[in-house]
Formats: structure tokens, C-alpha cells, sequence
């Protein structure tokens, strides 16, 4: 087996980016987010790139710092309220784009890493979304054809990891993340720890080996997107 773990994200991205490439990331707002590789992408300065993620970081942050400076050209995602930046570049025609449903972008990403090219959906029947799609009538409904994700490179965050590239999610980390680890034709995974040869129950595997090609242990920040807190009451 060839060796696919890395000392850092810098190694593990080595020889595989290039401008205009489309970057599938993983994570769910701020949660199980690959904070690492998406470092080493702004310090590698590649750029044009189309990404594809639930949603772009905020300012400052996650995704956030591709958009800061400006390497990419092309957003596919589900919610992008939380980036100044983002509304800034889009208001102004600096970025492109594409809305997708939360749950078609999770089965679009499945769905590429499955080999299944496209699917009908009723989700977005009526609205901007299906602006464009082919239309196809199911048992009297509406449906829109939507296509699978294959993107050059997947980016994911997870708990734990064996030396094959056995990955386990924890809690929300499990939104977009396991679907986005096989829709790229190459999968780099960013873990907190990498444990021992069969310390992994072989049921709670969430991507199994196959899927991944490099992984490296991170070291994570772990930033709550919105705090809401209440005040202390007084003794």
C-alpha cells in the first residue's frame, strides 16, 4: 500500500493544484471544516478556482480567506449570509454563482462519487434554481434534472483516521463531509488524530479507504460561527 499519510497540508496538496481547478470542501458552516488545506491553498496562490461548499466561510475565515484574496472565481453553494465579502464580489459582478439546495448539493456530491452523472429532483421546481434545467413530468409532477459533482480535488475535516484512509466524522462534521470526500478525483483528508491498525470499529466507518488518496493530522481552531449567549444572572 502506497503511503498516504503527509507531515502537513502543504505536503499533501504538493503536485496536486493548478489554476482554474474546481475544489469540492467539506463542512457544514463553520463545523468539520478542512481549516488546514484551505491555508495551504491561499499560501500556494492558486487561483480561478471553482468551489464547491454548503456555504463560503465568513470573513476572516474557512473559505472566507480564498475569497479575501480573490482566488476564487466561481461559488456552487447552499447559503452564503455569513460573508460580507462574498456579498461584496457578487453585488459587484466579481464572482460567479450557482445556487444549490442544500440537499440536492449533498446528492449531487454523492452522486458524482457514485458515477451517477445526473438525477431528477422536484427540489427548486418553480423558482431561479430550475432556471435553465431540463424538465422532466414524473407520475404528474415536475421534476429538474440536476447533475452530479466530480471536482478535481476534495478538501475534508475528520475525527479520526487509520493509516488507509479510514475516516470517522463526529456529530455535524458529518453534514456535506462524507459526501464530499467522494466526489473528487483526488481526496485529501485533514484529521485531529490518526490511531492504530483496527482501533476503528469497521461499522463506524463513515468514507472508507477507497475513497481517500492523502490525509494528515491538523490542528484546528474550531471557530462557533455565531455566539449567542445570555447574560449571567446575578448571585
Amino acid at each position: 500500500m502506497a503511503n498516504k499519510v503527509y507531515p502537513d497540508a502543504a505536503a499533501a496538496l504538493d503536485g496536486l493544484l493548478f489554476d482554474g481547478m474546481t475544489i469540492v470542501s467539506g463542512g457544514f458552516g463553520l463545523c468539520g471544516i478542512p481549516e488546514n488545506s484551505i491555508a495551504a491553498i491561499r499560501a500556494a496562490g492558486t487561483k480561478g478556482l471553482t468551489v464547491v461548499s454548503n456555504n463560503a466561510g465568513v470573513d476572516g475565515f474557512g473559505l472566507g480567506l480564498l475569497l479575501e484574496t480573490r482566488q476564487v472565481a466561481k461559488m456552487i453553494s447552499s447559503y452564503v449570509g455569513e460573508n460580507k465579502e462574498f456579498e461584496r464580489q457578487y453585488l459587484a459582478g466579481e464572482l460567479e454563482l450557482e445556487f444549490a439546495p442544500q440537499g440536492t448539493l449533498a446528492e449531487r456530491m454523492r452522486a458524482g462519487g457514485a458515477g451517477i452523472p445526473g438525477f431528477y429532483t422536484r427540489t427548486g421546481v418553480g423558482t431561479l434554481v430550475a432556471e435553465g434545467k431540463e424538465h422532466k413530468e414524473f407520475d404528474g409532477e415536475q421534476f429538474i434534472l440536476e447533475r452530479g459533482i466530480v471536482a478535481d480535488l476534495a478538501i475534508v475535516k475528520a475525527w479520526k483516521a487509520d493509516r488507509f484512509g479510514n475516516l470517522v466524522f463526529r456529530k455535524t462534521a458529518r453534514n456535506f463531509n462524507p459526501m464530499a470526500a467522494t466526489a473528487g478525483r483526488t481526496t485529501v483528508a485533514e484529521v485531529e488524530e490518526i490511531v492504530e491498525d483496527g482501533a476503528l470499529e469497521p461499522d463506524s466507518i463513515h468514507t472508507p479507504s477507497v475513497f481517500v488518496q492523502r490525509l494528515f493530522v491538523g490542528t484546528f481552531e474550531k471557530r462557533i460561527e455565531q455566539r449567542t449567549v445570555r447574560k449571567r444572572e446575578a448571585a
